[in-house]
């Protein structure tokens, strides 16, 4: 019984190792899904609306992240990743971007993703994409 109880704590001590290393792992990135149809990046996309705005260039990313990646929801997160992959400066603000699209009937909220609240665009949101952003761009 004694060498089944050092066994035990043997392998216990070893899985309490292991864990310990596991714990110090840095968290691995969040995988990002292949560019869209064609190899149309989120950077040609952006140029391509040729939005003024960071309200107009939020909603062309949103945009791109639900037709061309296939995210069913996106967060701020999304957004900002969004952003550095047009390479194109963020606004201090996303949130309030947001907001000012929810406001015009482009975006609502749709639930949580990742702990963070989470958006999606609505008709009005793609039928302005699609046809106005770059063109009359307002707002």
């Amino acid at each position: 019984m004694s060498d089944e109880l050092a066994e035990i704590r043997a392998m216990l001590k070893n899985l309490d190792e292991r864990l310990k290393k596991l714990e110090g792992l840095p968290e691995p990135p969040r995988p990002r899904p292949e560019p869209g149809p064609k190899g149309l990046s989120i950077k040609e996309f952006v140029l391509q609306k040729g939005a003024a705005t960071y309200t107009d260039m939020t909603l062309v990313i949103g945009y791109f992240l639900e037709k061309f990646e296939g995210l069913g929801q996106f967060n701020v997160n999304d957004i900002e990743d969004g952003f550095k992959e047009a390479r194109e400066p963020a606004p201090r603000n996303l949130n309030e971007m947001v907001n000012k699209n929810i406001g015009k009937g482009f975006m609502m909220e749709s639930g949580e993703k990742e702990g963070l609240k989470a958006w999606n665009l609505t008709n009005s949101g793609e039928a302005y994409v699609e046809k106005k952003v770059g063109k009359e761009s307002g707002g």
